[in-house]
């Protein structure tokens, strides 16, 4: 009997995993710097709730118009490069942002902040995705556990710029600069040529091919029952596929709610400090980040449909008991069950979705991770119309009601396998 045993990695992929996390750590902190002045930003420019709900939009509005535009500039400038360059320029869109006098001008700077994030998101996990091969085992889930340490960092950096006073576009450019910096010198360790690699599939669909060939009229005498079994194959993947929208859309939804609308919410309905009202996004992350770092464990053990719907069932409880009886103290930790809850969403919708019969490698993952964007698209002006007409607090019911819908769809998600 013989056992296989996976070679150290060697230092130069070490290197490369380093330098991964910490354009991970970059992406989630920037934007998360600018998130808790949102408060500031809007009575600054005296705007109500559907106006600034329709500003904030700017920003996965920008992602969805350039999130396709990554693959090609990953195929002609390599992914480690465009990761960095979408990090400088998230980084200026997000200073520009704090500094508009306008809500125009806060919107374009937003439109441009989400465009680079988008394009960064994609170059960052294509690169982790190559780390990940030379390692031979899975390390993705850790880079975006440190996305989430990212986030963290970015949201108590702004509460300690609003505690010490410090304005706008010192606290921002202070982040831009730090960040950028860090990026520039992770790009030195990054993995050195071409992305693409030989398609194994190709070959396999070859050889497969000739095999078809050599017994030709038995799959002429087999078409009919074939064709039939690829209908009904397709509709099941249809329906799979948009209950998987759903769900990660659903974890994009309660992610974009903590982000756009707590310290909002906090500041305004509940009268907390400035400084208190940074802590919900804060706690939301925070516990997002301990459900990616327990969540492959909890999937191994019960399977992502029980994981799933567990998680739906503590979101809508912890958000929907937070609303029922609003305080400062519990609103935060209704943010933070929130975000324990959906931490294992997306990952879970994509990899059902790349695993799905009857697509293309990798056109299951690009579907779900293209649509999941309007989850951040459609929120923040849904949230902000409701408010307006009756209060943030009604509008902030879109996370319980993610929550249970995850718990009516997670029936696409598999088992626990034996």
């Amino acid at each position: 009997m013989t056992v296989d045993v996976l070679s150290p990695p060697a230092p130069a992929e070490r290197q490369a995993r380093t330098a991964v996390a910490v354009l991970f750590f970059t992406n989630g902190a920037l934007f998360a710097n600018l998130l808790p002045r949102f408060p500031q930003i809007k009575a600054d420019l005296g705007i109500g709730n559907a106006a600034y709900g329709l500003a904030v939009a700017a920003f996965p509005t920008g992602a969805i118009v350039a999130g396709l535009a990554a693959g090609a500039l990953i195929r002609r400038y390599g992914s480690g490069r465009v990761a960095v360059a979408g990090t400088v320029l998230t980084g200026i869109g997000v200073l520009a942002a704090g500094l508009s006098g306008s809500v125009v001008l806060f919107a374009t700077a937003l439109l441009l902040a989400g465009a680079m994030d988008a394009i960064t998101d994609v170059a960052q996990n294509a690169h982790g995705l190559r780390v990940q091969r030379r390692y031979g085992r899975s390390i993705i889930n850790s880079f975006h556990a440190i996305w989430s340490i990212g986030a963290v960092t970015g949201g108590s950096m702004a509460a300690g710029a609003i505690a010490l006073d410090l304005s706008l576009g010192q606290h921002l450019l202070i982040s831009a600069v730090l960040f950028g910096i860090a990026a520039c010198v992770a790009l030195r360790f990054c993995l050195t040529g071409p992305d693409t690699e030989p398609d194994a599939e190709a070959v396999k669909e070859e050889t497969n091919g000739g095999a078809a060939r050599e017994t030709g009229a038995e799959s002429r005498e087999l078409a009919p029952q074939r064709e039939e079994k690829l209908r009904k194959t397709r509709l099941r993947t249809g329906y799979v596929l948009a209950a998987l929208v759903l769900i990660a859309a659903s974890g994009a939804l309660v992610e974009d709610a903590g982000s756009s609308w707590a310290a909002l919410y906090l500041s305004d309905s509940l009268h907390a400090s400035g400084t208190l009202a940074a802590s919900g996004y804060i706690a939301l992350v925070g516990a997002q980040f301990v459900g990616r770092m327990i969540g492959d464990r909890l999937v191994d053990r019960f399977g992502q449909r029980t994981v799933a719907r567990s998680g739906g069932l503590i979101a809508a409880l912890g958000m929907g008991l937070a609303l029922a009886v609003p305080t400062a103290t519990g609103t935060i930790l209704g943010f933070a069950t929130a975000g324990f809850g959906v931490a294992t969403l997306v990952p879970a919708a994509m990899h059902e979705a790349d695993e799905l019969p009857g697509l293309k490698p990798g056109s299951g993952l690009t579907i779900v991770s293209w649509l999941m964007r309007l989850g951040f698209l459609l929120s923040p002006p849904i949230v902000g119309l409701v408010a307006d007409s009756t209060s943030l607090r009604v509008g902030l019911l879109v996370v319980p009601l993610a929550g249970l819908m995850v718990m009516v769809l997670a029936g696409v998600l598999q088992p626990r396998r034996r």
